[in-house]
């Protein structure tokens, strides 16, 4: 008999902008889109916290800020992870490699990620997963961080991208160096993370698919890569959002708007199905004993 198959859709950068809460709830009322991430800094955090509370079917998880974006704590409490503006490195390499090798910034983030963890949890919303903007947080010291605050927060779920690059590079073979590269440097980190993760009981799904395509997980590139995957326990993550006037975008442009049409369409969701796939969200699966 063969074994139930799950997917999760996600959603990220719930809270970043107006566009981007309004595409995020579309995408769960009217599409596939079963979760989301939150930022506690964005912009129009609270206006998200009042939208998942309309909308107590859509998981909401921690999508944590090391970077591009504001910290909770000020510039004066942790100098060496932000500006005076109280705002991270743009440049993800250059804060990756301060996060691991120094000293003083690694006190400083255990501040502020337990700041955000708090931030959280006051807004009442019960926490489904812990990810990351620019997926800081499978730097092995903010993972290391994040593990030691696990318990006390209660941290069921934590995202390790892993990916087959060989099922994008069929669908979409455009920079084929930059995404080798990329799944080169996440196929360390994730064996890291499995074991670091396998050690405190917190768990992660067996694929998780978007960070090769991000910006692009067209209608296109899902009906090409659903039939290709094997695994039974799947995260999908993408970028929907509605483009509003003078408001900032999270992805290249028009990115938004094509994957909200991604999620939201029809073929898609038939695929999903024709290939076994059950939607659900971490806490269902974790209520069910089925993960």
């Amino acid at each position: 008999m063969k074994s139930k198959r799950y997917m999760i859709i996600n959603g990220d950068d719930f809270g970043f902008s107006q566009g981007v809460n309004q595409g995020i709830i579309q995408a769960h009322t009217h599409g596939i889109l079963t979760s989301t991430s939150l930022m506690v800094t964005g912009d129009t955090f609270e206006e998200a916290v009042g939208l998942a509370k309309q909308h107590p079917d859509l998981a909401v998880g921690l999508h944590l800020v090391l970077g591009c974006g504001q910290s909770v704590l000020s510039s004066a409490q942790i100098p060496h992870l932000v500006d005076q503006q109280d705002r991270f490195l743009d440049n993800p390499a250059q804060a990756g490699w301060r996060y691991y090798f120094n000293g003083a910034a690694r006190q400083e983030l255990h501040w502020e990620i337990e700041a955000q963890l708090q931030k959280f949890q006051e807004t009442g919303l019960s926490l489904s997963h812990v990810d990351g903007h620019l997926h800081h947080h499978a730097n092995p010291a903010v993972l290391k961080i994040l593990m030691d605050l696990a318990p006390k927060y209660q941290i069921p779920v934590v995202r390790l991208p892993s990916e087959e690059l060989s099922y994008t590079l069929k669908v979409d073979a455009r920079g084929w160096l930059s995404k080798g590269l990329g799944w080169s440097v996440f196929r360390l980190l994730r064996r890291y993370g499995e074991q670091v993760l396998s050690g405190q009981g917190v768990r992660y799904a067996e694929r998780v698919y978007g960070l090769l395509q991000s910006g692009a997980v067209t209608e296109t590139y899902l009906l090409g890569l659903i039939p290709q995957i094997q695994a039974d326990v799947v995260e999908v993550y993408a970028h929907p959002a509605i483009a509003y006037p003078h408001e900032p975008t999270n992805g290249p442009e028009g990115s938004g708007e094509r994957e909200l049409a991604a999620l939201l369409s029809q073929p898609v969701r038939a695929q999903l199905l024709a290939n076994g796939f059950q939607l659900t969200h971490y806490p269902e699966l974790m209520a069910s004993a089925r993960f």
